[in-house]
C-alpha cells in the first residue's frame, strides 16, 4: 500500500504558542542570526552552548537546530584561534613533558617553557599555549567570519532543506518538464550530469519531457552518496519553470504518524509550490565559445536569425540539447551544435548521441584543438555538415553550411 506525503512543514509556534506562524518564523530566524553575530571571535563551543540555552523548552527546537545547522555550514567560517599552529604547540609541549615527572607543577613548568620557546613573532604566555593546544578541534575553533542572510532567506533555505531530506530517502523519481523555456531544460540536464544522476529521457517539445531518475535505495545496497546527490539536485530544478516531480520512498517507521500498513510513500512537488533556490541563476551562455559566436553573428546582415531557445531532441539513451537554431526568413532552419570541450568521455557521448538521433539537420562545429582520434571518435559520419574551427568559430562558415544543407532534403529523425 502506498501512502501520500504532503510534505510542506506545518506552521510552528514559539514557546508561548501565541504568535502567528509568519511572525514566529521571522522571530526565530532573527534570534538565531543575532546569536551567531554575538559569537563572532568566540569558540564554537561557546556558540553551541548559547544555542543549547536558546533551544531549551521550545516546542520548535528541531526547527531551531535545523536553521542553526544551515547558518553554521553556509554562513560561518571557523578557524583555529591564536597565532601559533596547534600541531606545533602540541609537538613542543609533549617533547618538553618527557623531561619532567608527573605533577601539577610539571604542567605549569612545561607550559611556561613552551611559551618561551614558541615566542618568535610575539611574546606568548603559558595561558596562550594552553589555549592553543587543541584550538584546531571543531568545538575549540573560533568563529572568525559570519555572513548573515536575511531572515526570510534563512526560512526559505530551511524550508527547502526539508524537501531535500525527503529526496535523500527516495528510490525512484519521475520528473515531468512541461513545454516551456528550453534553455532552462538544458541547464537542468547539465545539473543531472554534474551530480552524477542516472536517468532516461522520453518525450518531445510539444508534449513535454519525462525524466526518470533512479534514487539512492534503488541501487544495490543503497548509497548515501547518491542520495545526497539527488537532494542537491532539487535546488537546480527550481530554476526550471513548469514541472511536476513524484518521488517514491520507503517510510520511516520511527515516526508516530506513519501508518504501519504503508509500504511506500509518494512525495510530490511542483514548480508552483513556492520553494526558493539558493543556487545562482543559470548563465545565458554555457561557454565563451557560444557567447563569442553569438556576438559575431549579431554584426552580420543576413536573412538568417540565430535563436538561443532550442527544443530538446530526445534520442535513445539520452537527449541532445543543441546550442542554437538558425532560422531563415523563408522558413528554412537548421540546428547548430558547438563541440569545444576536450574530455574523451564527453566527446564519445556527444558524437554517439548525434549519430543515434538520425538527424541530418544538425551542423556540428568542432574545434581543431580537440584530439578526436585519441578520444576514439570518428567524425566521418558528419563530414557533409562538419565545420572545423581554430580559435574562434566564424559565423559566415556556419551560414554557408546552413545554405548547403537546406538546399537538399534532410532527415529530422
Amino acid at each position: 500500500m502506498a501512502g501520500g506525503l504532503n510534505f510542506r512543514p506545518p506552521a510552528f509556534q514559539g514557546p508561548s504558542g501565541s504568535c502567528a506562524p509568519t511572525t514566529c518564523h521571522n522571530q526565530l530566524a532573527e534570534t538565531l542570526i543575532r546569536t551567531f553575530e554575538a559569537n563572532l571571535g568566540k569558540r564554537r563551543a561557546d556558540l553551541d552552548e548559547d544555542l543549547k540555552v536558546l533551544a531549551a523548552g521550545r516546542p520548535d527546537f528541531k526547527i531551531l537546530r535545523g536553521m542553526a545547522h544551515l547558518l553554521t555550514n553556509g554562513s560561518s567560517t571557523f578557524e583555529a584561534g591564536g597565532d601559533v599552529e596547534p600541531s606545533l604547540v602540541r609537538e613542543r609541549v609533549f617533547e618538553l613533558a618527557q623531561a619532567h615527572p608527573p605533577s601539577r607543577l610539571r604542567r605549569d613548568l612545561v607550559l611556561e617553557q613552551a611559551a618561551r620557546s614558541l615566542s618568535v613573532e610575539r611574546p606568548l604566555s603559558a595561558e596562550d599555549v594552553a589555549a592553543a593546544l587543541y584550538a584546531d578541534l571543531p568545538d575549540q575553533q573560533t568563529l572568525v567570519a559570519f555572513d548573515p542572510p536575511e531572515p526570510q532567506a534563512l526560512i526559505e533555505r530551511w524550508d527547502l532543506a526539508q524537501a531535500q531530506g525527503v529526496l535523500y530517502r527516495a528510490y525512484s523519481l519521475i520528473l515531468t518538464a512541461r513545454p516551456n523555456e528550453p534553455a532552462r531544460y538544458k541547464q537542468l540536464l547539465k545539473y543531472t550530469r554534474f551530480f552524477g544522476l542516472m536517468l532516461t529521457v522520453e518525450g518531445d517539445p510539444v508534449h513535454g519531457f519525462t525524466l526518470t531518475l533512479d534514487g539512492p535505495t534503488s541501487l544495490f545496497g543503497g548509497t548515501t552518496r547518491y542520495g545526497l546527490a539527488l537532494s542537491k539536485f532539487l535546488p537546480a530544478l527550481l530554476h526550471v519553470t513548469k514541472w511536476d516531480l513524484t518521488a517514491t520512498l520507503k517510510p520511516r517507521r520511527d515516526l508516530a504518524w506513519v501508518d504501519p500498513k504503508d509500504e511506500e510513500w509518494q512525495f510530490g512537488l511542483t514548480s508552483e509550490d513556492g520553494y526558493v533556490s539558493h543556487y545562482p541563476e543559470p548563465k545565458e551562455y554555457d561557454s565563451a565559445l557560444e557567447s563569442g559566436f553569438s556576438e559575431r553573428f549579431a554584426k552580420l546582415e543576413t536573412p538568417w536569425r540565430l535563436e538561443r531557445e532550442v527544443d530538446l531532441v530526445p534520442v535513445p539513451g539520452g537527449v541532445i540539447l543543441p546550442d542554437f537554431r538558425l532560422a531563415h526568413e523563408d522558413g528554412r532552419s537548421v540546428l547548430v551544435e558547438i563541440v569545444g570541450y576536450w574530455r574523451p568521455e564527453y566527446l564519445r557521448k556527444k558524437f554517439d548521441l548525434l549519430r543515434k538521433s538520425g538527424r541530418t539537420d544538425v551542423i556540428v562545429c568542432v574545434s581543431e584543438r580537440l584530439n578526436l582520434e585519441r578520444a576514439g571518435v570518428d567524425p566521418s559520419d558528419f563530414d557533409e555538415r562538419l565545420v572545423w574551427f581554430k580559435g574562434i568559430l566564424n559565423p559566415r562558415e556556419v551560414l554557408a553550411m546552413a545554405e548547403r544543407l537546406t538546399t537538399k532534403p534532410f532527415s529530422t529523425g
